[in-house]
C-alpha cells in the first residue's frame, strides 16, 4: 500500500474512533450527576451539623467545587473520562484494524486474543482501584490538623481517582505483557519463573507506592491479584513452551542425522 493509502486508512480509523468516543461521551453527559456521585462516593464527606470535621467514623471533609465554572468543567471531565472508557473496545479495535494488514495470519490471531484479554484485565484493575479508594481517602484525610477542617475539591479527587484507575489497570496488564514476550520467543517460562524473588519484591514495592495508605489490607488488595496473575502468566508460558517444543520435535525428519557435538566434529576433522 502506498503512503497515501496508509494515511487514508489512518484517517478512516481515527474518524471512527473519535466518533465512538463522542457518542459515548454524549450518552455519559446525560448522566453526569450520577457519575459525579459515583466518583465522590468514597470521599468521607461531612454531613451538616458535624463540627470541626470529626465524625464517629473518623475525620471528614467538606466536599466542594472551586469557582463558578468548576461544575461545568467537572461535568465535561467526568463525561469525557466515561466516554473514553466506554468506547475503549471500539477505538482499540480500530487500532487493531489499522495494524492488521501488516501482520501474518498467526500474529493477527494472537493480537485479537491479547485485545480480548487486555480489556477485561484493565477493567478489573480499575475496579480494584475504586475498591481501595475509600480506605485511601480516609487515611490521607486523617493527617488533617485537629483545629482545621479539610476542604475536598472534587476536581483534585477526580484527578487522584483517575491516576489510581490508570495505574491499577496498567498493572493488571503485566501478565499479558509477559505472555506476549513469551509468544514472541523473547522470554522463556524458565527465565520468567527464575525471577520470582525479584518479581515479588517489585510487586510489594509497587503496591506500597500505588496505594498511599498505611493499611496492609489495601496493599494486599493490589499485590495479591498481581502476584496471582504473574503465576498464571508463568503457567501459560510454560504450556506454550511445551507446545513449541513438541512442534519443533515433530518437524524433525526421522532420517535426519543429529548434529555432532563440537568435540566430535573436531575429532572427525582431524
Amino acid at each position: 500500500m502506498p503512503m497515501m493509502g496508509h494515511l487514508r486508512e489512518l484517517r478512516i480509523r481515527l474518524v471512527k474512533a473519535i466518533a465512538a468516543v463522542m457518542v459515548t461521551t454524549l450518552v455519559a453527559g446525560l448522566f453526569y450527576k450520577q457519575l459525579i456521585d459515583f466518583v465522590i462516593a468514597p470521599l468521607p464527606g461531612c454531613t451538616p451539623g458535624e463540627g470541626n470535621g470529626v465524625t464517629s467514623a473518623g475525620r471528614c471533609g467538606v466536599i466542594a467545587t472551586n469557582g463558578l465554572l468548576s461544575p461545568v468543567t467537572l461535568a465535561l471531565k467526568v463525561s469525557l473520562t466515561a466516554g473514553l472508557i466506554g468506547a475503549s473496545p471500539v477505538w482499540l479495535y480500530q487500532l487493531w484494524r489499522f495494524l492488521a494488514p501488516g501482520l501474518h495470519r498467526g500474529e493477527r490471531k494472537h493480537t485479537l486474543a491479547f485485545l480480548a484479554t487486555g480489556i477485561p484485565l484493565f477493567l478489573i484493575g480499575a475496579a480494584f482501584a475504586y475498591a481501595v479508594l475509600p480506605t485511601t481517602a480516609r487515611v490521607l484525610i486523617s493527617f488533617t490538623p485537629d483545629q482545621a477542617t479539610n476542604i475536598l475539591p472534587v476536581d483534585d479527587f477526580l484527578d487522584l481517582a483517575t491516576r489510581m484507575v490508570v495505574v491499577f489497570g496498567l498493572s493488571f496488564e503485566l501478565p499479558l505483557l509477559l505472555i506476549m514476550l513469551n509468544v514472541a520467543g523473547v522470554l522463556s517460562a524458565a527465565r520468567m519463573a527464575g525471577w520470582w524473588r525479584h518479581m515479588l519484591i517489585g510487586i510489594a514495592v509497587f503496591a506500597a507506592i500505588a496505594t498511599p495508605s498505611s493499611d496492609p489490607l489495601s496493599m494486599l488488595a493490589l499485590a495479591g491479584p498481581i502476584t496471582a496473575l504473574y503465576l498464571a502468566a508463568c503457567a501459560v508460558s510454560w504450556l506454550n513452551d511445551r507446545r513449541r517444543g513438541r512442534t519443533r520435535a515433530a518437524r524433525l525428519s526421522p532420517d535426519e542425522p543429529s548434529p555432532l557435538p563440537a568435540s566430535d566434529e573436531s575429532r572427525h576433522g582431524r
